[in-house]
């Protein structure tokens, strides 16, 4: 009796999670259209969507659908009873969202410091400040918070613990637990996961290619790291640390990379060495976001030196991404965080190099693209990994 009940529980999840998945794709839509969609039967559905409009996550619209026979009603997501929120700690500061669980943006901040030289404790200390005011914002406007995610540019491993974030100087952080105390223990999920997983989830639920089967995220503004959702599920490996490409050897006589090593693709082509190679006998700002906006205005001045510089920087990364194209045959590699705004240079030599180094015939189908995100991928990804449990078809109680 109990493996019945498990069962037929984690089938009715997983139908669960269908009928959310295609109204997140494709509302509105009436029941039938569901089915059809889903293959699941008229029945099933009918069942499921009553449940899901019981608990305030699905509602039925005053629009009909004219067909032949009587006009179908149409159902689209609710937002109204919850939501998710997001947060990011990087070299440039904080930053919190939160979305309905339709995917309406209910709260977008960003805050300056703690600083990168900050002790883990204060950013630990600002972060839950932050989180209570996000978490109270949500709470007033009526809506549940169903999770809390924190994005961090480093290794993290399953149990939210930073094993290491270079930019941030932190090594072995127990950021999930520290987080979890500070804030009282809340009754809801808190996670902790890299920002280039969650800039790949932010796409994949958000983005123009939500939904896309194979799909990575790349971004460089501390180390390399890639986002990767392979066959439709993010790729997280044996301890939680894939995608950390920054240190493959692209030119072995290169220059020297932080790690020790020469010719590593973080030391020839991540936005650190970029902004060293623009200002070599040193910053005329010490500020890394001010250092980038004259970058972009010399290239958007077509500064011969910068342009040359961005083209072969692109030409590196090209290198990188046709390893990670031969091996995992991606429909899109989307350039995150500053890479961005960098997008319409870097491009042209990398698409050139991944064509070169391709295996397969027009790069296995792989374009070379940039985020829509920029900056934001992290948080919003943050968001997307707080409704994990939704998207599985684990649903809230009935309110």
């Amino acid at each position: 009796m109990i493996t019945q009940t498990a069962d037929h529980t984690d089938v009715r999840a997983t139908n669960l999670a269908a009928v959310l998945g295609y109204l997140r794709r494709e509302a509105p839509c009436s029941r039938a259209a569901i089915a059809a969609g889903t293959g699941l039967n008229k029945a099933t559905v009918t069942s499921i969507v009553a449940d899901l409009i019981d608990r305030q996550l699905v509602r039925e619209t005053q629009q009909t659908q004219n067909h032949v026979g009587r006009p179908a009603t149409l159902l689209v997501l609710d937002g109204s009873a919850y939501a998710a929120i997001g947060l990011e700690v990087s070299a440039r500061g904080l930053s919190a969202f939160a979305y309905d669980s339709a995917g309406g943006q209910l709260l977008r901040w960003h805050r300056a410091g703690p600083g990168a030289d900050a002790s883990p404790a204060k950013t630990v200390a600002a972060l839950a400040a932050l989180a209570r005011r996000a978490l109270a914002t949500v709470e007033s406007s009526g809506r549940q918070a169903l999770g809390l995610t924190v994005g961090v540019p480093g290794l993290v491993n399953r149990e939210g613990a930073v094993v290491l974030a270079a930019g941030l100087g932190w090594r072995d952080v127990p950021l999930r637990a520290d987080l979890i105390q500070a804030l009282g223990r809340p009754d809801l999920p808190v996670m902790v996961d890299n920002d280039a997983n969650l800039g790949v989830l932010a796409e994949h639920r958000y983005g123009p290619h939500a939904g896309s089967s194979n799909l990575i995220h790349l971004s460089g503004d501390s180390g390399i790291g890639a986002g990767i959702i392979c066959d439709g599920r993010l790729l997280r490996g044996n301890l939680g640390y894939v995608g950390e490409v920054g240190h493959l050897q692209v030119v072995p006589d290169g220059p020297l990379c932080g790690c020790g090593r020469r010719g590593c693709l973080e030391a020839l082509a991540g936005i650190p060495a970029i902004l060293a190679r623009v200002d070599p006998d040193g910053p005329g700002d010490p500020d890394p976001q001010v250092r980038l906006e004259q970058v972009i205005r010399r290239a958007q001045a077509n500064d011969t030196e910068v342009i040359k510089i961005l083209t072969d920087v692109g030409f590196h990364l090209g290198q990188g991404i046709s390893v990670l194209a031969n091996v995992l045959n991606p429909s899109a590699v989307l350039l995150g965080g500053s890479y961005a705004l960098l997008a319409e240079w870097l491009i042209p030599s990398a698409q050139n190099e991944l064509r070169e180094r391709a295996l397969a015939p027009d790069a296995g189908g792989c374009a070379i693209l940039a985020s829509t995100f920029g900056h934001d991928g992290t948080p919003i990804g943050a968001v997307a990994r707080s409704l994990d449990r939704l998207d599985a078809g684990r649903l809230p109680s009935a309110r």
